[in-house]
């Protein structure tokens, strides 16, 4: 079980019955925000070590299925979640898992760059004060730089602020932030989406080197994106059958499979591009 303020340390991952080692086992029968029914019956499982990419049109509720698997729908008035998320075959929906406790694990990257106003140090080394880390911080500030492929740009001015920095190296150091405490998936939310194609190029390289490290799931509307990073992509679309907007999970599959030979007739149109 995953206490209120931290994680059993007892926690192993358990293999699915493919064999794989699915480190996130989400399933989702309903999703509400107030009375709006954001997102039904999906079910999607992230693998050890692999990129999973989340497509589809907009509004087909990627974003919110992202959010779920580190609790950060809760932020949103009128949340309400019916399904489960485990985590290494533990609940994080359980009424005694603290949320932050959840996100230590499981960090988040989102779709604009958003670096505190403080010094790029300062960035970086934030998430370790917050979770207590007082050992070896300076070399985990240069280690996780290091990992978000920013620690040469930066190295020498640690002390300007990260507002100062480029859009492409502000992601960066989002990144650099994120990993700073070793979670052990990182989920991005359409981390390319505010950025130029050369940062945009450095950002999936970025992630083919972390998925060596870290399991990644992450939303992208750049089907070419998909293809070029992910291992694993899940399309969804939207129902509009009963006058709403609902989303829901068309097909899961290995990228070559999925974008190859779809099994699905809504995936295949999206892929061909007859709707986006």
């Amino acid at each position: 079980m995953i206490m209120t303020n931290t994680l059993d340390s007892s926690i192993v991952a358990e293999p699915n019955t493919n064999g794989k080692n699915v480190v996130i086992d989400c399933k989702i029968r309903n999703l509400y925000y107030g009375k709006f029914r954001a997102v039904r019956d999906s079910h999607i499982p992230v693998e050890e070590g692999q990129v999973t990419a989340f497509i589809g049109p907009s509004g087909c509720g990627k974003s919110t299925a992202l959010r779920c698997l580190n609790r950060m729908n809760d932020l949103v008035r009128g949340f309400r979640f019916d399904g489960h998320v485990h985590f290494r075959g533990k609940d994080i929906y359980h009424r005694n898992v603290d949320p932050v406790a959840v996100r230590r694990y499981i960090g988040m990257v989102f779709q604009q760059p958003n670096p505190f106003a403080m010094s790029i140090y300062n960035n970086v080394a934030f998430g370790l004060r917050l979770n207590r880390v007082k050992d070896d911080i300076p070399e985990r500030v240069e280690s996780a730089l290091r990992g978000a492929a920013l620690w040469d740009e930066v190295k020498d001015k640690l002390k300007n602020s990260g507002l100062s920095l480029s859009g492409g190296q502000q992601q960066r150091l989002c990144i650099a932030r994120a990993i700073a405490t070793e979670p052990t998936v990182l989920l991005m939310d359409e981390p390319c989406s505010a950025l130029d194609p050369i940062a945009t190029r450095r950002i999936e390289e970025l992630m083919t080197e972390l998925k060596e490290k870290y399991t990644i799931a992450v939303v992208t509307h750049n089907l070419q994106q998909a293809q070029r990073v992910a291992d694993k992509t899940a399309f969804m679309y939207v129902d509009t059958s009963d006058g709403g907007r609902t989303g829901y999970l068309v097909e899961y599959e290995d990228t070559g499979q999925l974008f190859e030979d779809p099994k699905e007739e809504y995936t295949k149109q999206y892929i061909r591009g007859e709707f986006s």
